[in-house]
């Protein structure tokens, strides 16, 4: 499946759209409506099989997944058991494969290639800010994908066998260590993984990077810039560390700049600053191409045989046009174990999927471009005693991230006088940098909250690096807190959370 991915690389959109359409058939033909309880019983409701796709378009004859739908209920305690994919002995023998691998091998080999394909053996899941977690089961044929999805990630991110790697992802049944894991096996690469801020702690990642002389570093956004800040603090040089790759949460486009400087204050002047995209659902992740400084980002490659990436109005649910923003929408083609599709991931993309060459690498696969913002983060807030108030706190990051004078931060909703009939408060917590006066910083981010949202912050608190690094959690959560609601009983409603 790794050289698959060259097979696409002549073909221009609608033969990418043919060719997963007709994956799409198979994959539900022969995989997912025999073994998956949820599905079978949801194509059967509504008339439809999997001879009913002949383009794109009819994949709306699916209905969505989301995440509620996955979630446990009092009625239904293992609600994740009708998406696993479970299959009929009775069926698979009548596979002409299986036949096949009988006849020439005996009966023994046949099981065990089955096994490798159907029987889940690991577990990974949410982080379950917004929900309780939800696991996904994986079997040693997704673990296999895990490793080609990995590779590609290293490829496009240019990576070179010979380099030295750090992943300072969390140990945790997390898809991004796991991918990173698998990636580095897959391509060959070396690979010392730190288990992150709560395993070896920033002080412990500092000295890996002293000994290790790293050509790479992947992980959290917020973990990665609080060690960049310290080997700033220490006056470490790192000459060697040509790429810093971001993912596991939002690394809006603004956060490059700040992660450029902290490099050249370590003497890593020519390194690229790349971020990935994934998720729990899709058991895979893209990355971007390095592009110059300046340029704007190619987005990211996906992979178009391992699954079908659309992009919805968040609203109506109807497909966009190409290059058109909107709510990411993802069907696999090729997994197993847990397996939902056409699921709604609530990240909104500003600038949409294109199909044309990536500007920067040439590479013909359908790119997401833009910066990816979460539905859950839009939420009301009772700003006076009247009605509530719609906030996007997407944008609310986006300035933060965006401001030179800005370090870490931290945005608290609360009830004015703790009083829960009160108004809501949103309160900044913030690090200054490069010495910046408090009076005019703040004046600067109320004008700017302002005129991204029509509200001001009602306090903005000025913290050092180490009380952000506690409120945030570094080092004692998978991942780091930076937008926290401190609404009573907030933490019982689904709605007041969400991914990051």
């Amino acid at each position: 499946m790794i050289r698959r991915e060259y097979q696409w690389q002549s073909l221009g959109s609608e033969e990418i759209r043919e060719r997963q359409v007709a994956l799409l058939r198979q994959y539900l033909r022969h995989t997912v409506l025999p073994f998956s309880a949820h599905y079978h019983k949801l194509f059967d409701a509504h008339g439809i099989d999997a001879e009913s796709f002949n383009t794109i378009d009819d994949l709306a004859k699916i209905p969505f997944t989301a995440k509620n739908d996955l979630l446990a209920t009092p009625q239904e305690p293992d609600k994740m058991r009708e998406f696993l994919l479970v299959p009929d002995p009775e069926l698979l023998k009548k596979r002409p494969s299986v036949i096949a691998q009988a006849l020439l091998t005996g009966s023994g080999p046949a099981r065990r290639k089955l096994e490798r394909e159907f029987r889940p053996i690991m577990l990974t899941s949410t982080t379950g800010r917004s929900s309780d977690p939800v696991p996904f089961l994986y079997t040693q044929h997704d673990i296999d994908n895990l490793g080609v999805s990995g590779y590609r990630v290293m490829r496009t991110c240019g990576a070179k066998r010979e380099m030295r790697m750090i992943n300072m992802f969390p140990f945790a049944p997390h898809l991004a260590f796991w991918i990173t894991h698998y990636a580095g096996t897959e391509f060959g690469v070396f690979v010392l993984s730190s288990g992150g801020g709560k395993v070896m702690g920033t002080d412990g990642c500092l000295r890996l990077m002293k000994k290790i002389k790293p050509d790479v570093i992947i992980g959290m956004p917020t973990f990665i810039y609080h060690v960049l800040q310290e080997a700033a603090h220490e006056g470490m040089q790192c000459p060697n560390l040509s790429k810093v790759v971001l993912g596991g949460e939002k690394a809006p486009a603004g956060i490059r700049r700040k992660f450029e400087k902290l490099l050249h204050g370590i003497g890593a002047e020519q390194t690229d600053i790349l971020r990935t995209y994934a998720f729990t659902e899709a058991k895979a992740a893209w990355a971007e191409c390095p592009y110059p400084a300046g340029a704007e980002s190619g987005g990211y490659h996906t992979s178009p045989d391992m699954g079908i990436i659309e992009v919805v109005d968040p609203h109506t649910g109807k497909r966009v046009g190409e290059g058109k923003p909107g709510e990411i929408v993802y069907t696999p083609l090729n997994a197993r174990g847990s397996v939902v599709l056409r699921y709604r991931t609530g990240d909104v993309i500003s600038g949409g999927l294109f199909y044309e060459p990536c500007p920067h690498c040439g590479r013909r696969v359908p790119r997401l471009v833009g910066d990816i913002s979460r539905t859950s983060e839009i939420r009301e807030m009772k700003l006076d005693k009247l009605k509530g108030t719609l906030v996007d706190f997407n944008e609310l990051e986006h300035v933060l991230d965006s401001s030179e004078r800005v370090g870490t931060w931290q945005l608290e909703i609360r009830k004015a006088h703790d009083d829960p009939l009160d108004v809501d408060e949103i309160i900044l917590h913030v690090q200054a940098l490069n010495g910046a006066d408090h009076a005019q910083l703040s004046d600067e981010l109320r004008e700017r909250f302002a005129m991204a949202t029509e509200i001001h912050p009602n306090k903005i608190v000025f913290h050092d690096v180490q009380e952000m690094r506690r409120m945030q959690g570094v080092g004692t959560l998978i991942k780091e807190q930076k937008i926290v609601d401190n609404r009573p009983k907030a933490a019982a409603d689904p709605a007041a959370g969400g991914k990051a």
